[in-house]
């Protein structure tokens, strides 16, 4: 079974080479990107709520809208994690061609690896096309749009997003190919045999992901894609000054390189590092989390206009239920447990309990809120009824919430919480109540 968003966001590392890479490259778009992990901490970070009710109803809708195929969320998660999974295997192969050209007796492998520089090639454009195809999946935009993507790519892309444009330039582009990446990668697309790739691995993985309903149609996107970021790319370059230099030096702050040796650095790092997965998930979790925080900002505005009608009747209808003399359970936050005791008087809202087994020395005055009332012939197999009142602990807050049963389903209840309006209703699990 594939995992939720919310299990691939709390399992993003918060440290390893490919967080190490990606922070080396902060050089290049300082201040884009920072490694996100862990949905809750995202849903704060993205949207700057820190109620913990909202949080819940935030992260609920969001994993609601991920497996809804229409959105395409999990489809471009699917891209992202294939491709990267396609191109760990091309690096084996160009690292072994690298080494075989180093290395005079393990020359024979050069007969069956394929040549660095297409490999690398093929490589960078399809991870191109795939992100144009996620792109265009997330933004509800029906078909692939290259020219839409570049657009965007220029104008609008920020964070995550950014930060693997901006790898995929320094590790698949200049710190294997060199400087002039740009017209290799050209020469590579005009010069190859459409076969070669067509029959590349990486090809092979994406090619139902790709548009077109034959080998020369879906090269011909591939293509058109290249097309329309190279002008993207090269501002790029131009911009920021970015050498295969520039690079090593700040991937140096954790892996040894010499300057002869940067093609192999850069196989190595395709083998090491899943940079397209990582940022891929960071992306899709910032959409999601935006639209879910729309939906759900819009539906607590719907519940505010409501016109408020049961908080006082309810209130007023629970009053009507203690008296004095009456047994009632009362809640003792310190020991977290329910202790039966009797209405000894009552002023307002306030009600002076006397416990049974108890001496007098420990009556004492009480809130409503912490006192109620239990028909034990009809509550379940776990001591609940619906319309009981029990308290909720929030494991965000820290803190216990009174709330009352509204249906009841197996070992999962529905709550309402006492003061807040239905926006805030939710399932939880018995071991949650009190």
């Amino acid at each position: 079974m594939d995992k939720s968003i919310i299990q691939l966001v709390d399992e993003l590392p918060t440290d390893n080479i490919t967080v190490k890479v990606l922070n080396a490259l902060d050089y290049v778009a300082p201040g884009e990107w920072s490694n996100l992990t862990g949905f809750d901490n995202n849903i704060r970070a993205i949207t700057g709520v820190t109620d913990a009710k909202v949080i819940q109803k935030i992260r609920d809708r969001a994993a609601s809208l991920y497996i809804d195929p229409q959105q395409g969320y999990q489809f471009a998660i699917k891209l992202y994690q294939t491709i990267d999974k396609a191109d760990t295997a091309m690096a084996a192969a160009a690292l072994a061609n690298k080494v075989s050209e180093k290395i005079g007796f393990l020359s024979f492998l050069g007969k069956i690896t394929p040549k660095a520089d297409v490999t690398q090639s093929i490589d960078l454009v399809l991870k191109i096309a795939v992100e144009i195809i996620a792109f265009c999946k997330l933004n509800g935009i029906p078909q692939p749009n290259p020219q839409e993507f570049a657009n965007s790519l220029t104008n609008n892309y920020q964070n995550a997003s950014l930060m693997r444009m901006v790898a995929l330039v320094c590790l698949d582009g200049i710190l294997p190919l060199g400087p002039d990446f740009l017209s290799k990668i050209q020469g590579v697309i005009n010069g190859t045999d459409a076969s070669a790739i067509t029959q590349n691995p990486v090809f092979l993985a994406v090619n139902n992901f790709l548009p077109g309903s034959n080998p020369s149609d879906k090269v011909g996107f591939i293509s058109q894609s290249f097309n329309s970021v190279q002008g993207w790319m090269n501002n790029l370059v131009s911009k920021t000054g970015i050498t295969p230099q520039s690079i090593s030096s700040n991937l140096g702050n954790f892996i040894q390189i010499a300057d002869d040796n940067l093609d192999l650095v850069a196989a190595f790092l395709d083998q090491t590092t899943n940079y397209y997965e990582h940022t891929g998930i960071q992306t899709v979790a910032r959409s999601l989390i935006l639209q879910a925080y729309t939906l759900v900002k819009e539906e607590i505005k719907q519940e505010e206009q409501k016109p408020i009608q049961d908080v006082s009747s309810a209130v007023k209808s629970d009053r009507n239920q203690y008296e004095v003399s009456k047994t009632v359970e009362v809640w003792d936050n310190d020991e977290e447990d329910w202790y039966q005791g009797t209405i000894e008087k009552i002023q307002d809202d306030q009600f002076f309990i006397h416990y049974l087994g108890y001496g007098s020395s420990y009556d004492e005055w009480v809130g409503e809120d912490d006192i109620r009332t239990r028909d034990l012939r009809s509550t379940d197999e776990n001591g609940y009824a619906v319309g009981q009142k029990v308290k909720c602990w929030d494991d965000d807050q820290e803190a216990w919430y009174s709330a009352t049963i509204e249906q009841i389903q197996g070992q999962q209840y529905y709550l309402h919480y006492v003061g807040y309006d239905s926006s805030y209703d939710e399932w939880v699990d018995s071991d949650e109540i009190s």
